[in-house]
């Protein structure tokens, strides 16, 4: 996609990608976000840190979102919103009511200029110049596998479950309650913190009763703010992520997923989706995740019947390194599309917006609707 200057002639268009648990901003045409912040806002009337997404009623969504934005205007970006161009990296999948409150927001309240929303899959592969892949965000609540072929998210073969961060924190928490530890000290910035900074992902061992691996040594994790050491054991750090790969009758892991997924497109696309798997998401970073994603396709390709009898040919699997780190690849993604000509061409304009209040979806058949002449 081309560069135009008459698009950075103009201010730099402000690049959202709205997490869960993280939010990453900066402009159009970066490498980096500006900032990454928790997803998270005080609430003013009683003092009490909320996350963005907690929320009963859409009109309390909405008060919530215009906080957060604020937020990050006058706060991170120290720029003005008005008449402002805007890309919004999001879930294809996610919340329509996130969509449109988000919308409203920015459009009423903010008076911006134009917003483009564009699919955080498929404007992760972007960032690698390829156009197909299998794209498998591991994130905070989730993990979602998405094949692209040719540019083209395939719908049908969309796969996700709830295995996230979120299901990795509640693992260390129930492993350390076992220990001894006092609830009070495990907070969700001490978990994170304790997954990052010990936990890895155990190799691949085709049969675990024929020889017996000792764990690795236990740490200590020291917490600054209560001055109180956490012994965290060797079966804790290299057990926790297994949560990922257990084999049960579901068969709903993660290797599962990703060869279920490209099981559910085109017989003809399959060997260059089994060649191009790309992982994003902070739940991606995780020591050895690679080699033992890698490791585990390849057995159930060689020794799984099911799969046996539905793939062809001598098949390895290979992924994509992600050009910056793999927590931002889809703000990056939104970065690079803001600055080419697609902000002016595929851009929701605020005049267009006024006109009916209403974000055009992919899976509303009315925005879809061919007119006839």
């Amino acid at each position: 996609m081309p560069l135009y200057e008459s698009v950075m002639q103009e201010k730099p268009p402000i690049v959202l990608d709205i997490g869960n648990a993280y939010t990453k901003l900066g402009f159009a045409a970066e490498a980096y976000p500006r900032k990454i912040i928790a997803t998270e806002l005080v609430l003013t009337t009683t003092g009490v840190t909320k996350r963005l997404f907690d929320y009963v009623e859409t009109d309390e969504l909405y008060d919530q979102i215009v906080d957060f934005l604020q937020i990050i205007f006058f706060k991170h970006l120290l720029v003005s919103p008005k008449e402002r161009k805007f890309v919004i990296v999001e879930n294809i999948f996610g919340k329509t009511v996130i969509r449109d409150t988000l919308a409203r927001a920015l459009f009423i309240h903010f008076d911006v200029s134009s917003v483009l929303f564009i699919p955080s899959h498929l404007t992760a592969l972007s960032t690698l110049a390829v156009p197909t892949g299998v794209v498998v965000d591991i994130g905070y609540t989730e993990t979602t596998v998405m094949p692209v072929f040719s540019g083209v998210q395939i719908m049908s073969a969309f796969k996700d479950h709830s295995y996230g961060s979120s299901a990795i924190h509640e693992e260390i928490k129930r492993q350390l309650l076992e220990t001894g530890v006092k609830e009070s000290l495990l907070t969700e910035q001490v978990l994170e913190d304790i997954k990052i900074r010990t936990c890895f992902v155990n190799k691949f061992q085709i049969d675990d009763k024929a020889t017996k691996h000792e764990p690795p040594p236990s740490v200590e994790y020291a917490i600054c703010d209560d001055d109180a050491v956490i012994l965290v054991p060797g079966t804790l750090r290299q057990s926790v992520y297994e949560l990922m790969f257990e084999q049960t009758n579901e068969r709903d892991s993660l290797p599962h997923l990703i060869l279920r997924a490209i099981l559910d497109c085109s017989r003809d696309v399959r060997r260059p989706l089994v060649e191009g798997i790309f992982l994003i998401g902070g739940g991606s970073m995780v020591m050895g995740l690679m080699a033992r994603l890698k490791a585990e396709l390849q057995q159930l390709l060689a020794h799984d019947d099911y799969y046996k009898q539905h793939f062809h040919g001598e098949l390895q699997f290979k992924f994509y390194n992600s050009i910056g780190k793999p927590n931002f690849t889809a703000w990056l993604g939104g970065a690079l599309t803001g600055a080419t000509d697609l902000i002016q061409s595929r851009s929701l304009s605020k005049e267009a917006y006024l006109r009916h209040e209403h974000v055009p979806d992919w899976s509303n058949l009315c925005d879809n609707r061919l007119v006839s002449s």
